[in-house]
C-alpha cells in the first residue's frame, strides 16, 4: 500500500514508516523542512516537502492523490504555543481530512491522545489545555466524516521512548497508562493492514502498554 503520512518526520511516523517499508509497503512522509527528507529516506520513506499550516487544499489533495491510506500524526510539538496547537494539532488534521476526501482516499487513521474527550482539567495549563482541545476538536471532526472517509482513531496514553514490548492493551476504553511510541507505531501498522483495516473502519480506541501481542490486541479490539 501506499500510505501518506502527516508528520512524517516525528517520533511516531519515523517508527512507522520503518515497519511499512520493512512489510514491503510505500511510506510517504509529508514534512515542512526540506533537512529532514534524508531522515525520512533512511527509515525507507519518500519524503515530501509541504507545510499544513501554509498549504491549500488542493495542493495537499495532489499530495495525497492515489494514496491507500493517510495518516495524521503530526503536532506542533513541545515549546510550540497555544495557538500552533490549534493551527496543527486541530487545522491540519481537518485539512488532511478534506485533501484525502478531494483525492478520493477513504482510509484515514488519527493518531490523537487518550482522555480528549473529557477536556482539560480544571487548571490546567493554558497550553495543555489548547493542546487537548485542539485533538479533541479534530477527532470530532473526523467522526463526522463517515460518509466519506473509513476512519480509526488511536488515543495512545502518555507516550515513552523506551523499548516496544510488543504487547499492549487496546480497547475502546482503558485506563491511562503509558505507552512507548515503539509499540504505538507497531499498532498503527496492524490497524493499516488488512483484515484489521477494514474491521477498525469508525473505531476509535484506546491504547497504553500491556501484555497482549499487538497483532492479537488489534484483532480483539476490532472484532
Amino acid at each position: 500500500m501506499r500510505i501518506v503520512i502527516a508528520g512524517g518526520h516525528g517520533k511516531i511516523a519515523l517508527r512507522l514508516e520503518r515497519l511499512l517499508s520493512a512489510r514491503g509497503d510505500t511510506p510517504v512522509a509529508l514534512i515542512r523542512d526540506p533537512g529532514q527528507a534524508d531522515d525520512v529516506r533512511a527509515a525507507g520513506a519518500e519524503p515530501v516537502v509541504i507545510d499544513l499550516e501554509k498549504a491549500t487544499v488542493t495542493e495537499l489533495s495532489e499530495k495525497v492523490m492515489d494514496a491507500d491510506a493517510v495518516v495524521f500524526a503530526a503536532g506542533a510539538g513541545p515549546g510550540s504555543g497555544a495557538e500552533r496547537k490549534d493551527t496543527v494539532d486541530r487545522a491540519g488534521a481537518v485539512l488532511l481530512a478534506d485533501a484525502a476526501s478531494l483525492a478520493g482516499v477513504r482510509r484515514y487513521v488519527m493518531v490523537s491522545a487518550i482522555g480528549v474527550d473529557d477536556g482539560p482539567a480544571p487548571g490546567s495549563d493554558p497550553v495543555w489545555a489548547a493542546y487537548v482541545e485542539a485533538k479533541r476538536a479534530a477527532d470530532a471532526d473526523l467522526r463526522g466524516r463517515s460518509e466519506t472517509l473509513d476512519w480509526t482513531v488511536l488515543r495512545p496514553g502518555r507516550l515513552t521512548d523506551g523499548p516496544g514490548t510488543g504487547r499492549v492493551h487496546l480497547a475502546a476504553s482503558v485506563d491511562k497508562a503509558e505507552v512507548p511510541r515503539d509499540d504505538v507505531a507497531e499498532v498503527l501498522a496492524a490497524l493499516l493492514a488488512e483484515p484489521a483495516s477494514t474491521a477498525a473502519i469508525g473505531r476509535v480506541l484506546e491504547l497504553v502498554g500491556g501484555d497482549v501481542p499487538v497483532d492479537e490486541a488489534v484483532d480483539a479490539a476490532v472484532t
